[in-house]
């Protein structure tokens, strides 16, 4: 680890705790689909800090051998899409589940794609959709109750709609720099945008302590593995942070 390149965090971490806050950070990984080696290393990173990962897997493309690589380890299961297809039309961002697609096709398809995860990966499976780019129609995402799903997990600023939806739990920041390579983010990139989101939490925002960081354990490079490596041991020592159970966000008086 380069300590200066930490130092901004450090000592927003330390504003936190001078303050008498606490940081919670929580890990979702996605598009899962088979054992791997980048699988193994997520989950020994997991069991190296004790912290419980919320696993996104891609339904219709996860192989059968997965419930054997997830049995016993901190990787929990949630449903990611369907087929992880784009939907929308040339030229709009990608999304599976945009407005132009009909309702009882998207309940439909996601249906079938939880009925097929829970088959393959039983009472693990936690009730948590995470749609493929983190893009959801609301009017789609409002039907997901009725679906069977308490959460709905996408990226920073999303919300429910006016029919509402699911409880969210959207994570904050990601690892990857998709617009740049496809790389892992530097630790000062990383950094910034964390303290910065502190920052203003701290001083706008009271209640606001849950940090989801995003994470692809396909893609990541030797980058991304380090970064996340030297943010897990900041957070493990930290008196001002600890590690979020992503079960204790979606269900916190403790009814899962």
């Amino acid at each position: 680890m380069t300590a200066s390149a930490w130092a901004p965090l450090l000592a927003e971490l330390d504003r936190w705790h001078a303050t008498g806050r606490r940081l919670r950070l929580w890990l979702r990984d996605d598009d899962a689909v088979a054992p791997s080696a980048a699988l193994d290393r997520l989950s020994a990173a997991a069991a190296r800090f004790d912290v419980p990962i919320l696993l996104a897997v891609i339904p219709m493309l996860a192989d059968a051998a997965l419930a054997d690589a997830l049995r016993g380890r901190l990787l929990l299961p949630c449903q990611h899409g369907c087929w992880h297809r784009n939907h929308a039309p040339a030229g709009a961002k990608k999304s599976e589940f945009g407005p132009d697609r009909a309702a009882d096709a998207v309940d439909a398809e996601i249906t079938q794609a939880w009925r097929r995860l829970r088959d393959l990966l039983g009472e693990t499976l936690l009730p948590i959709f995470v749609p493929p780019w983190n893009r959801i129609d609301p009017r789609h995402a409002a039907r997901l109750p009725a679906l069977g799903f308490a959460g709905l997990s996408c990226f920073r600023d999303h919300r429910n709609g006016p029919g509402g939806g699911p409880a969210l739990l959207n994570t904050h920041v990601d690892v990857m720099d998709w617009h740049g390579g496809r790389v892992g983010r530097s630790a000062a990139a990383l950094v910034g945008e964390i303290a910065t989101l502190l920052a203003g939490w701290r001083e706008d925002e009271p209640g606001a302590d849950a940090l989801g960081l995003l994470l692809h354990h396909r893609d990541h490079d030797e980058t991304a593995w380090s970064v996340l490596d030297d943010l897990l041991t900041i957070v493990a020592d930290h008196p001002a942070a600890a590690f979020a159970d992503p079960r204790s966000l979606l269900y916190p008086d403790g009814l899962a």
